[in-house]
């Protein structure tokens, strides 16, 4: 995974406890999701990505009726001269029964949505109020 642009977010059982960053709430989970990023429009774009693998993981992980402790996910990747991206890169750690994981983080990495819309390149351009 590239180093560039790095977040990492987590929940439940694999939250970083109280390391430096914001909680946003979450339906999952009591204490939220802890991202830690700084605030670059960079590192939003890929805690976009991993707030939204994490949640698709306790939501396929419900679906699928999987018992999931925690989810730790991380994001990065770089960019060109002309600031296109070079690629994003993300790692996912559950905390569940290993039997039940593979199966769960292969079915999250075919719906996650903000992933998906990533790959098929979104149009993005300002528009009058």
């Amino acid at each position: 995974m590239a180093e560039e642009f790095p977040v990492r977010v987590s929940a439940g059982s694999l939250r970083a406890g109280d390391a430096a960053g914001w909680t946003l709430p979450h339906a999952w989970t009591e204490r939220g999701i802890l991202v830690e990023a700084q605030g670059t429009g960079a590192h939003l774009m890929h805690a976009a990505i991993a707030v939204c693998v994490l949640n698709d993981t306790y939501r396929e992980a419900g679906a699928m009726g999987v018992a999931v402790r925690g989810v730790m996910a991380a994001a990065s990747g770089g960019f060109d001269e002309a600031w296109s991206s070079t690629g994003i890169g993300y790692t996912i750690e559950v905390d569940a029964d290993p039997a039940d994981a593979d199966a769960l983080l292969a079915r999250v990495e075919e719906v996650a949505e903000i992933p998906r819309a990533i790959r098929a390149g979104a149009d993005v351009r300002r528009v009058s109020p």
